[in-house]
């Protein structure tokens, strides 16, 4: 059964950081991409961040640049996101996804398509107060 779970949410004040975790299960990790996705209320959902486990090689969004660093650590099939200098504009649930196959050989171009995943997890509340 493929997992993706999701921890590491919580109440922050702006400035503040916090550190989320995707911990994964039923598919081979080393093979696939992962990404972060944020969704605000009203809002769409949006492409964070991702790490390809093949390469090591991460991509962010511009708004995240400088303050976010993801990170995987494959020994653990868990990838990480660090998130500092938060902003009110941060908050959203978090998710984690999983992408495999050719796409994920293709990181740089589908990282941030929501489509291009497989795999979901639930989902972690960040809340940013100012």
């Amino acid at each position: 059964e493929v997992q993706l779970v999701e921890s590491g949410g919580g109440l922050v004040q702006a400035g503040g950081s916090l550190r989320l975790s995707c911990v994964a299960s039923g598919f081979p990790f080393d093979s696939y991409g992962i990404g972060w996705f944020r969704q605000a209320p009203g809002k769409e959902r949006e492409g964070v961040s991702a790490i390809s486990n093949r390469d090591g090689k991460p991509y962010y969004t511009d708004s995240v640049k400088g303050r976010f660093t993801i990170s995987s650590d494959n020994a653990k099939n868990t990838v990480y996101l660090q998130m500092n200098s938060l902003k009110p504009e941060d908050t959203a649930v978090y998710y984690c996804a999983a992408v495999g196959g050719i796409l994920a050989s293709k990181l740089d171009l589908a990282w941030s398509t929501e489509r291009a995943y497989d795999y979901w997890g639930q989902g972690t509340q960040v809340t940013v107060s100012s």
